[in-house]
């Protein structure tokens, strides 16, 4: 009897301390995991890390700002779609700095939430959108303050603010508005790498400039300058811009049909073109690319924009090239995504939601039109495999919940869409 109890009485320990170790793994479990800290190192180039450029603004006005639920509510939406980086433009209005509070409040709410972001600080040259004739010698002295308050947030939220963009498109020439010369954008960047040397900036902040292809010296000898070229040396990394959509109208070679084509079906032909698009934004990224290496310099190159418009009653509509609708911008997406996340290259697809704001008087101009999503949480073509799939149960955009475009009626979707015309017939219409 004594060796039963004592035998019984081990058993009864070896299964209470088992129990024990089931409850603290199951606590364990449940519990949040915190996410390790990252840098723009580790998350550029990396196909976990998915990026997009985002603006907020519901309205035919900038001066209606997105509240910070509304805010919250985008970024929800983008975190469902993998989204973890996304790219801003300037931080003279207050939809910036509220992003930054917003991702910090869903990151209090939800260990697990995870969402980075590319600051950018707007640059402009002298009289810049004052109706005055814009100097391009000379900066605007509006700069100094949008720098500094770029330096600020960086500071203030250092665990969101991964990447400070010293200006958009503000090198390239058919920017007539307000592009600069490249020595202030050389000057602004030596700013911030001297600010991180000192300290007054956090050491692994990565700091670029995002332009357009030719701006980085990818097109035209005439952008090849000596201050471009301390330019590249200087940013931590080049963020270039690339837009097949609207070369579809100003350099349409590679979009026409190309004669040993025309047989084809509609649909191939369709198909083909957008290999093609695809194509001419990798082929102006080796551009980049060499133009870098020749001044012996080997370092990343990421995507800042580019992106596919679904509605244009101008250069790119039936009057025009006929690339605009949802199934082309459907292919561009994938298309591009599967490039850049194959080779490592960050893609700021642009842009998450359609804003009517950029072309407030034409509301069927493209600029309005290069969401993935509608104003009021429709979501296109390109993201109707998500919709299926339920990624965004329970979330709303404007009130409203998350369905397709076209009532998810592809064939009625395709009725809008345009084969490219032929070379011959682009040659004729040029």
């Amino acid at each position: 009897m004594k060796a039963i109890t004592k035998i019984a009485a081990a058993l009864m320990i070896l299964l209470m301390g088992h129990s024990c170790k089931q409850k603290e793994t199951e606590k364990e479990e449940n519990q949040p995991k915190l996410i390790q800290e990252v840098t723009a190192k580790d998350i550029l180039g990396n196909p976990n890390y998915l990026a997009i450029s985002y603006g907020g603004y519901r309205e035919v006005t900038r001066d209606v700002q997105p509240t910070l639920d509304e805010l919250k509510g985008d970024m929800k939406i983008l975190s469902a779609m993998g989204i973890k980086i996304i790219r801003t433009y300037n931080v003279q209005l207050q939809q910036a700095p509220n992003i930054l509070k917003a991702i910090k409040e869903l990151k209090a709410e939800d260990p697990n939430f995870e969402m980075y972001v590319m600051l950018g600080a707007w640059i402009d040259c002298k009289n810049a959108w004052t109706g005055k004739t814009p100097d391009h010698n000379v900066e605007s002295e509006q700069n100094e303050g949008e720098i500094a308050r770029a330096v600020s947030l960086a500071n203030q939220y250092p665990e969101i603010v991964k990447i400070i963009a010293v200006g958009n498109e503000a090198m390239v020439k058919w920017a007539e508005s307000y592009y600069v010369q490249p020595e202030v954008i050389l000057k602004w960047v030596k700013h911030l790498q001297d600010l991180k040397a000192q300290g007054k900036l956090p050491k692994e902040l990565w700091v670029t400039s995002s332009d357009d292809f030719a701006s980085w010296g990818g097109g035209e000898e005439s952008y090849h300058t000596e201050d471009l070229a301390k330019l590249i040396k200087a940013v931590d990394y080049i963020s270039m811009h690339t837009y097949p959509y609207h070369n579809s109208h100003y350099n349409p070679e590679f979009w026409g049909v190309p004669e040993d084509e025309e047989e084809l079906s509609d649909m191939e032909k369709i198909d083909a073109a957008m290999l093609r698009a695809k194509g001419f934004a990798m082929n102006q990224y080796a551009a980049v690319k060499k133009h870098m290496n020749s001044l012996g310099v080997d370092k990343p190159i990421h995507i800042g924009e580019t992106g596919w418009a679904t509605i244009s009653n101008g250069f790119y509509g039936p009057e025009g090239s006929k690339a605009t609708d949802e199934y082309k911008e459907a292919l561009y997406y994938q298309h591009i995504r599967d490039w850049t996340n194959a080779a490592g290259i960050s893609c700021f697809y642009f842009e998450a939601f359609n804003e009517q704001w950029k072309d407030a008087h034409n509301p069927q101009g493209s600029e309005n039109h290069f969401g993935l999503i509608t104003i009021d949480g429709k979501a296109k073509y390109a993201l109707w495999e998500m919709v299926d799939a339920g990624i965004f149960k329970g979330l709303t955009r404007n009130g409203n919940p998350i369905t397709k475009t076209y009532n998810g009626d592809k064939n009625a979707l395709m009725k809008d869409v345009l084969v490219p015309p032929t070379q011959e017939e682009q040659a004729v219409t040029n």
